[in-house]
């Protein structure tokens, strides 16, 4: 990770004025788009987790990468990350909008689920392109309830998970199913799983028991 960080050292500088976040102090908002830049609809932040003999809680595995506000913003910094499939071990990309902690109990998550794909060896790095791009581009239109999504490299298959706000609206989580289905060009019969925060704060879990994981 501390390469991750190094490439990233310059591309960071807050010029927003805002103050660092008190759990991440390392956290820098996205630079206000360039001249000529294309601004998204929201500010988004990239964060690394990978799970380690020194890491006991998620909190000490969580790790700010860069923030950003536009399409060359991101491509910028993107063109310069080890892609998902390329990482090893016990590791997660989270992307979500700027002001929310890719965490279950944060506020913006607390009300809310993911859809949970699994994805065999070989897939994570397309799939996840193409979901954070469906993400960045407003394809799910379903206003301020996506939250981000995950993508978690394991040792016999790779996860993908997309956040939403409101686990309650069966309306929005089943369009958000249907898009996520069209975006990734999923084949009919692929299992789709999803569960709310509230139900991962009780089993301590975000997929099954071998991903237990102590917040």
């Amino acid at each position: 990770m501390s390469q991750i960080q190094n490439k990233f050292e310059a591309l960071k500088m807050d010029d927003s004025g805002e103050e660092e976040d008190e759990m991440f102090p390392n956290f820098r908002p996205a630079p206000k788009p360039g001249l000529g830049e294309h601004p998204l609809q929201y500010n988004y932040s990239l964060w690394f987790s990978r799970r380690s003999p020194k890491t006991t809680t998620y909190n000490q595995s969580l790790q700010f990468v860069f923030s950003f506000a536009s399409v060359e913003q991101f491509w910028t910094m993107y063109a310069h990350l080890v892609r998902p499939s390329e990482l090893t071990g016990h590791a997660d990309y989270h992307l979500f909008k700027e002001g929310i902690r890719p965490m279950w109990e944060d506020e913006a998550n607390r009300q809310g689920g993911k859809w949970i794909i699994r994805l065999r060896k070989g897939l994570a790095s397309r799939c996840w392109e193409n979901l954070i791009l469906a993400i960045m581009g407003e394809q799910f239109m379903v206003g301020e309830e996506i939250c981000g999504a995950v993508v978690s490299i394991r040792f016999q298959d790779d996860v993908l998970a997309l956040w939403n706000r409101t686990a309650s609206d069966q309306a929005t989580t089943t369009r958000i199913r249907d898009t996520l289905k069209r975006v990734l060009n999923l084949p009919a019969n692929t299992i789709m799983e999803y569960k709310t925060h509230n139900d991962s704060l009780k089993d301590n879990t975000s997929f099954r028991n071998t991903d237990k994981f102590i917040r």
